[in-house]
């Protein structure tokens, strides 16, 4: 689907490693809007994220390698200053969740905000909010600090089910399509009380 539709949406890909003191990551991700004959934006965003991860403590049985895969598109009406109608899949090590909500997006050239809340369609379902804030101001002609914080949480609605709060942050400089720096994920999962793990690395970001 990204070979198909790259020409499409003329989009920048995005691919970090990070490389913690617990695993490394893999994460390829971009998200634009579809462009017409004429070159403009059309109310179509397409997002693609395929994000991976290895654990250093690998075993036969446990902390096994883990993988994502997120599609979502919105239509983007103009009058909605933003909001949008989303329909969300994900695949993952535990299954496939098609889940539907609504969406925020507001790309820039130095900052991007972008974020949904989403439902699965399956019973039983958990309530996702995710948001993504990019800022990257311009130091000079080339370089440009580079910010990002990422959450992603996870809200059951069964009542035995656990919670699951992500954050992510990314602190360094950009220097045309390199970005680079100090970066730290934390996972939060339970319900009175949490486990908690943290991964704290650097990154290395390119955008094909």
């Amino acid at each position: 689907m990204l070979l198909q539709l790259r020409g499409i949406a003329t989009a920048q890909i995005p691919v970090e490693i990070f490389v913690g003191h617990e695993r490394t990551t893999l994460d390829i991700m971009f998200f634009k809007f579809f462009l017409n004959d004429e070159n403009s934006h059309t109310p179509w965003l397409f997002f693609n994220r395929t994000r991976a991860g290895l654990d250093y403590r690998l075993t036969d049985t446990s902390y096994l390698p883990q993988f994502g895969f997120t599609e979502a598109l919105s239509y983007n009406h103009p009058s909605l200053k933003g909001f949008a109608a989303v329909g969300v899949v994900q695949i993952l090590n535990r299954g496939i969740f098609p889940k539907v909500g609504i969406q925020y997006a507001n790309i820039s050239t130095d900052a991007t905000l972008f974020s949904w809340v989403v439902v699965e369609t399956q019973r039983r379902p958990a309530i996702d909010v995710f948001l993504l804030a990019r800022f990257t101001p311009k130091i000079t002609d080339a370089w440009r600090l580079f910010t990002q914080i990422e959450l992603i949480n996870a809200l059951p609605t069964e009542e035995q089910a656990l919670f699951s709060f992500i954050q992510r942050g990314r602190l360094g400089v950009q220097y045309r399509s390199f970005q680079w720096g100090l970066g730290a994920d934390i996972a939060l999962t339970g319900k009175s009380t949490f486990a908690h793990t943290a991964n704290i690395g650097l990154f290395v970001r390119h955008e094909f």
